[in-house]
């Protein structure tokens, strides 16, 4: 079992200021939407509260462990929040392929803390098993939309998924 500072201690921190950062980045999608595209933003507002839970849950592990949020929290949230912003500007496709590139990204690193923790630290690993299906379906119902928008797909996922990449390397490393 590893200890509250070891490597699950660590991913869960990491998780939790990710989900952070999705939950605002559906927010500021969402505050676009009801002006770009109005007919997502029931299904926006049902993602963000999965990503509430899910960030809830990393909290709740977090606190029993005694470990503090990690110290990319604030930045996942300002940096989730510009990017929500940004994408609704661009309408329902953007939107569509920020969250196909986002979820690519978190489900690859999801599968590999699974790989990681199992056998290691059981709680850490249900933690990380309690949110994939939820973030498959993100997946999954947004690359329905997309579709729709090539474009999105082409241009704004590989920039979405190098900085999402790029934000759990340094959140792993603050």
């Amino acid at each position: 079992m590893l200890t509250a500072d070891g490597l699950g201690g660590r991913i869960l921190k990491v998780n939790h200021a990710g989900e952070n950062g999705a939950v605002n980045i559906y927010s500021g999608q969402i505050l676009m939407a009801r002006l770009r595209a109005p007919s997502i933003v029931s299904e926006l507002q049902e993602f963000r509260g999965h990503e509430e839970r899910h960030r809830e849950i990393f909290a709740t592990e977090l606190k029993q462990r005694g470990v503090r949020r990690c110290r990319s929290y604030v930045l996942c949230g300002v940096g989730g929040y510009v990017l929500g912003l940004f994408t609704g500007l661009f309408g329902r496709g953007a939107i569509a392929a920020t969250t196909v590139a986002v979820e690519r990204v978190v489900l690859s690193h999801l599968r590999k803390q699974l790989e990681v923790l199992e056998g290691r630290d059981a709680l850490a690993s249900a933690a990380v098993r309690a949110i994939v299906s939820e973030e498959q379906e993100h997946h999954d119902r947004s690359k329905t939309h997309a579709i729709a928008s090539p474009f999105w797909l082409t241009v704004l996922a590989p920039v979405v998924s190098v900085a999402t990449e790029a934000v759990i390397w340094a959140g792993m490393r603050l």
